[in-house]
């Protein structure tokens, strides 16, 4: 379904196919038909392919929570999440969830015009949301996980950070894998790239503890993007490295509890990761370590700062990662082994003392590809979290996948 190709000339009268997957020959000719109906003038395009992807995919976890589990919908029981595993007094801790919620589709578009290569890509898919139920119907509400345009060295959108390199994060069957220990954000933002470099300018957003409380402060004010550089290396064995750099600025102009707050900060971090060929096998990994860096380490499982008695940024310091290696039994049977961990040095003197502090998890799983397209599987993973209080929480999740590439 990926490969789905229609290249035309767009014109109102002139739609012509040269490339079209008899997989999804129906879909191909109602998109060529709507081009060809749009009275779309577009005479400096040369070829446009059209392609449609995603994947349809469908999870059964048994989970088993140390502290009761969370409510019905709950983001943990769509997949790990550090820091919502600490659970709800009064509930059972043996759940099991089936959803097919990760299923996603995407549209992409790549033209020649006049010597320049525009691209655009949009992806959706129907996670995180609490909007729907499984009382009925399951309905989740689609959501946006890229949409963005690329023209040449350029690509304005949303896509995930610079920050981040996707391309090493390990085979798990879980949403994220491995989510404490890796950078993890999609977000709207314009990047320059030149050979291994890429330089970009980003969405900026704060996260801060209040002062003496577990209470997240969300601030979306100030002027300044947050900044990313990144250099991605590939060597002739295969190997495959990016290092990355990100500096911010921490912002909150807003009042409470009759306090006017007007502060900033700078916030900064490092991340390195890789792909290392092992025979047929791969290792992966990341490290990265920063201050203030907040959202963009374990999703948000610690603030970038908190307000110290003065109403200033005081950063909070943290550093994570994670490595996997995925070894090949064969050419249709393969396992993935995972450890990650993450740990923040929060000043205690002026936060509560329930704020999180650590988290770790690991996977190991078992994964059978019949046919290309089409993976099954078993996956096992712990998880233990930890706030500065010493409470902890602990899920212990057997999880079972079909997945069939589009």
């Amino acid at each position: 379904m990926k490969n789905c190709v229609v290249n035309a000339k767009l014109k109102s009268s002139d739609v012509k196919f040269f490339k079209l997957n008899k997989g999804l020959s129906l879909i191909g000719l109602v998109v060529a038909s709507a081009l060809a109906a749009t009275n779309v003038s577009a005479s400096v395009i040369d070829d446009t392919d059209v392609n449609f992807g995603g994947y349809i995919k469908v999870d059964t976890m048994f989970s088993d929570y140390s502290n009761g589990a969370p409510d019905s919908g709950s983001i943990s029981r769509q997949f790990y999440v550090p820091g919502t595993i600490y659970g709800v007094d009064g509930n059972g801790s043996q759940v099991v969830d089936f959803q097919a919620r990760e299923s996603r589709f995407n549209f992409k578009t790549v033209s020649s015009i006049d010597d320049h290569k525009l691209t655009s890509f949009i992806e959706l898919d129907f996670m995180t949301h609490a909007d729907g139920n499984e009382r009925v119907s399951n309905s989740y509400s689609p959501r946006i996980r890229h949409a963005f345009v690329s023209f040449d060295n350029w690509t304005v959108g949303q896509s995930w950070t610079t920050f981040q390199n996707p391309a090493a994060l390990p085979e798990n069957l879980d949403f994220v894998g491995a989510a404490e220990g890796t950078p993890f954000v999609r977000q709207t933002q314009v990047r320059y790239t030149n050979g291994g470099f890429q330089f970009s300018l980003e969405n900026p957003e704060t996260t801060l503890n209040a002062y003496q409380s577990t209470s997240r402060i969300v601030s979306g004010s100030g002027m300044v993007p947050d900044v990313v550089a990144r250099y991605n290396i590939k060597t002739k064995q295969g190997a495959k490295f990016s290092v990355a750099g990100i500096a911010r600025q921490l912002n909150i102009e807003t009042e409470i509890n009759d306090i006017q707050l007007d502060a900033t900060a700078m916030g900064y971090g490092v991340s390195v990761s890789g792909i290392l060929p092992v025979g047929k096998d791969d290792l992966k990994f990341t490290a990265t370590y920063g201050e203030g860096l907040g959202r963009y380490m374990a999703l948000n499982y610690v603030n970038a700062g908190v307000i110290d008695a003065d109403g200033d940024i005081d950063t909070i310091s943290s550093y994570g990662g994670f490595i996997a290696y995925r070894h090949w039994w064969n050419d249709k049977w393969r396992t993935s082994l995972t450890a990650s961990a993450f740990s923040a040095d929060n000043n205690t003197s002026l936060m509560a003392d329930e704020v999180n502090k650590d988290s770790y998890s690991g996977y190991v799983n078992l994964l059978y590809s019949p046919v290309k397209p089409l993976t099954v599987g078993v996956e096992y993973m712990y998880a233990k979290n930890s706030k500065e209080n010493g409470d902890e929480g602990e899920l212990n999740r057997i999880m079972f996948s079909a997945k069939y590439v589009l």
